[in-house]
């Protein structure tokens, strides 16, 4: 039994062999958060589905008797319709799948259609459906991760001064976090000597009138995300001290 919090997402499935869209129909209904509202084996049929349930997905194949799967992306993509795309197909030309590409087709996958590859597909839809729902301001560390995947293998310069102006995961406030980011970019070229290796949460506290546990925990939170290095300091007298440095 499917549990789901968010709403599902509706798919319709155009496949002009029977027996191939009810093992497509069969493997969505095994993954969490879709639902299956229409099966076309034509392609007049698909344009009447696409016009009448106005599904979120649609999976699409390329070769029907009488239509084409690229010539039905055209209209569904002339006509504005929110609908995304995943093709399914026997159809391996590498010009079928740059005309998929130009219009924006969310995935292509080559029949014969496995499981679990159709899965993935689906679950990084559903990752990137509910995302685009609950965004209200854009970051570019949004925008990395909807066109992307994963920010992180994208050669976005994870430096300081970026932390400062992307999304924030609860509890991190972004003001008192571009204070303590002007401590390393702004006072980190005129560090005196005794401030060499770095400052201290404590120190860090005093500067933006804090207290030191939260100093810590925005200082922690940027050597989490690799803009700032930690190290321990055992001094001459007291107990060892963590000094945060500028990666």
């Amino acid at each position: 039994m499917k549990t789901n919090t968010q709403p599902e997402i509706s798919i319709v499935i155009a496949e002009d062999d029977q027996r191939i869209a009810n093992i497509q129909q069969r493997f969505v209904e095994r993954i969490s958060g879709f639902t299956v509202i229409g099966i076309a084996h034509t392609a007049d049929e698909t344009e009447d589905f696409l016009e009448l349930y106005q599904p979120d997905l649609l999976l699409l194949d390329v070769h029907f008797p009488s239509g084409n799967g690229i010539e039905i992306l055209s209209r569904l993509r002339n006509a504005k319709q929110p609908t995304d795309v995943i093709l399914i197909t026997a159809a391996s030309e590498i010009e079928t799948l740059k005309s998929a590409m130009n219009f924006g087709v969310f995935d292509y996958i080559l029949k014969p259609l496995a499981f679990n590859r159709l899965q993935s597909a689906l679950e990084r839809f559903k990752a990137h459906f509910h995302q685009l729902d609950e965004i209200t301001d854009l970051y570019q560390a949004d925008v990395d991760k909807i066109l992307h995947g994963n920010a992180s293998t994208i050669a976005t310069n994870n430096t300081i001064e970026n932390t400062a102006k992307t999304r924030h995961p609860k509890g991190i406030d972004e003001i008192t976090l571009k204070n303590i980011v002007d401590v390393f970019t702004i006072g980190s070229a005129a560090l005196d000597r005794s401030q060499e290796n770095g400052y201290s949460a404590e120190e860090v506290a005093v500067k933006i009138g804090a207290s030191r546990t939260t100093a810590r925990r925005y200082l922690e939170y940027l050597v989490s995300q690799e803009v700032l290095s930690a190290k321990i300091n055992y001094g001459t007298v007291g107990r060892p001290e963590r000094k945060y440095q500028k990666i």
